[in-house]
Formats: structure tokens, sequence, C-alpha cells
């Protein structure tokens, strides 16, 4: 297992489960962030539950079960092309580097998972 696997990994696995916390708690950002890229209010604790899963799938493949941290990583992966694509449909670009990091962290998991 590399180190820059471990690394990338657990920072992905931060930021997902961080922001999931934020999306659980109905912080003021993520309200106002999901309402302008035309989120639905209801939307948010399912989407929430699949960054927690994305991460604690990280985790777990960090701990032995490659498959499915890779299959967490994927997750990840199309999760956030989702974001930048509502973000870009709703023509909400001074904040798009927010979906676009956590989805360069959720492919460089993805691809230190593969090489590993």
């Amino acid at each position: 297992m590399s180190t820059a696997y471990v690394i990338v990994t657990l920072i992905t696995v931060l930021a997902n489960a961080g922001i999931a916390a934020a999306d659980f708690a109905n912080a003021k950002f993520v309200l106002a962030n999901s309402a302008e890229a035309g989120v639905p209010r209801t939307w948010l604790p399912w989407l929430a539950t699949l960054k927690a899963a994305g991460a604690a799938g990280l985790l777990l493949g960090l701990l032995g079960v490659p498959l499915v941290g890779v299959a967490a990583a994927t997750g990840l992966v199309l999760f956030y092309v989702g974001a930048v694509a509502a973000h870009v449909r709703a023509r909400v670009f001074y904040n798009i580097a927010f979906p676009g990091g956590y989805l360069a962290l959720a492919v460089a998991s993805l691809a230190l998972a593969l090489t590993r």
C-alpha cells in the first residue's frame, strides 16, 4: 500500500465525512449552495448518506477490503460528476471549485486504489 494512496484516501475520507456532517446538520452554506444549484432541500439527507457511505467505503478499502474501496471511490466520482453537472446546468460557476475539488479527490483516490 503506497503512502500516496493512504494520504490521498484519508483526505478524501475526511473531506466527505465533513461535508456529509454539514449536510446532515443543514448548515447554512449547504442550504444556500443546494438552492442555487437547484437541488431540492428534501434530497440533502439522501445525498449526505451517499457521501458518508462513500467515506466509509474508502475507509474499508484502506483497512483491507480493496474492492469496497474501489466501489466507494467509483461511486464518489459519479456523485461529484453529477454535482459539477448540476452547478453547470444551473450556471452557478463562482463556487464550482468545491464540487470540482471533491471530484478531484475522488478521482485521485480511485486512480491510486486501482494501481495498488
